[in-house]
């Protein structure tokens, strides 16, 4: 087993600190860091041509305009405006795009250039601060982050429905589901090792380098792996944590637990969790489901691996038990501390996962082993239960 990390002291407001060593240096203005990111056109160019996303939060408005028509809606961290102006097309009778970034001024243009500035008003500032003279029908929002909560844009959605929503009003999305299921994946492993070899060097140039090996492993184990998943790569039916936006704190978006338990359904090395979303929209018409899993087409959100250090050896009904616990860190990301124990063997791995807001701190990849399915197939997995639709 792996000794785990010391936990982090927690400052007021219990929000951690991003794990000394794992995470790079954070500006003083997160905040301003973070926005700044979200104000060029090529990040947003990057968002409006995931065509699942935007295809999807377009047909849940349109095919829901009954919800809309009339009603006054705000979209918390509207970007361009993509989603004002669905609602507006809807037939919403005033619609407040609110945006913090300097995206804010091309959301104004875009709604103006598109017949839409009657309806459409752009607010250039951070939804905590906004105020209206009267609360809205309904709230919109892609406040999704990869493996749904990274970036922790979504307590903003808590904070715009608890101050700005009216009492029993809608939110689009209403309900999302993390899950996380057991993957095997040899050559992202090794490719991971790969790296650490080049820290193992005694004479690299005349320096030695393997005084830093351990300090290497520690920071290329914590970051998230950010890419496709192949589903023929996962050993069991995933795990599920249900988040309900209409009714949770903050608090509980801050700190968080994903208890697990897998019956694994052949032999393999379990080299860690696979995590993805799914995320509901309640249309009184028609309710509608984004899915970001393995077995969907891909999206700009992908599918996140956490590894272990060290793989655990499994096999066929073997029962894999522990837990994921997820608290909020100072990088607009979360640590996650990873218990696992093959409860067959007794053998048992950890791992802490540092995630943070800036996204060139990921590791994103393709690489999926290409050997050929094993025997035991592709895990299912459970999509989103939506309640039936009434006559």
């Amino acid at each position: 087993a792996h000794t785990p990390m010391p936990e982090p002291d927690a400052p007021s407001g219990g929000v951690l600190p991003a794990i000394d060593g794992l995470v790079a240096d954070v500006l003083p203005d997160k905040d301003k860091m973070y926005f700044n990111d979200y104000s060029t056109l090529v990040q947003q160019q990057g968002m409006l041509q995931d065509q699942v996303r935007t295809s999807i939060y377009q047909f849940a408005i349109l095919e829901n305009a009954a919800d809309f028509r009339g009603k006054r809606v705000l979209d918390v961290g509207a970007g361009t405006g993509i989603l004002s102006f669905f609602a507006a097309r809807a037939g919403a009778a005033r619609v407040f795009a609110v945006e913090a970034s300097g995206m804010a001024r091309h959301a104004e243009q875009l709604a103006a250039a598109n017949g839409l500035a009657g309806e459409v008003s752009v607010l250039n500032q951070r939804v905590e601060d906004v105020e209206l003279d009267e609360r809205v029908d309904i709230l919109i929002s892609e406040l999704l982050g990869i493996a749904l909560v990274n970036e922790r844009m979504l307590e903003s959605y808590l904070v715009a429905r608890d101050r700005l929503l009216k009492p029993g009003g809608k939110m689009y999305p209403d309900q999302a589901v993390l899950y996380a299921a057991p993957f095997t994946d040899a050559a992202l492993y090794a490719e991971q090792q790969q790296k650490l070899h080049f820290w193992a060097q005694t004479s690299f140039y005349g320096v030695d380098l393997s005084s830093l090996q351990e300090s290497a492993e520690r920071f290329y184990f914590s970051q998230p792996v950010v890419g496709p998943v192949a589903p023929h790569s996962l050993l069991a039916a995933p795990a599920a944590l249900e988040f309900d936006f209409t009714t949770m704190t903050i608090g509980q978006l801050q700190k968080f637990e994903l208890p697990f338990s897998f019956v694994v359904t052949g032999m393999a090395q379990l080299h860690g969790f696979a995590l993805w979303f799914d995320c509901r929209f309640p249309g009184s018409h028609r309710q509608v489901q984004l899915s970001t899993g393995p077995n969907e087409p891909l999206t700009h959100w992908y599918q996140v691996r956490a590894l272990l250090k060290s793989p655990i050896a499994v096999g066929g009904g073997h029962t894999v038990t522990g837990t994921m616990v997820w608290e909020a860190n100072d990088a607009r990301g979360y640590n996650v501390h990873i218990t696992a124990r093959n409860a067959n063997t007794g053998v048992d791995a950890s791992n802490v996962l540092v995630t943070q807001c800036a996204l060139h701190h990921f590791q994103y990849s393709s690489q999926t082993s290409q050997s050929s399915p094993p025997l035991f197939g592709a895990a299912a997995t459970a999509p989103l239960p939506l309640p039936e639709e009434e006559p």
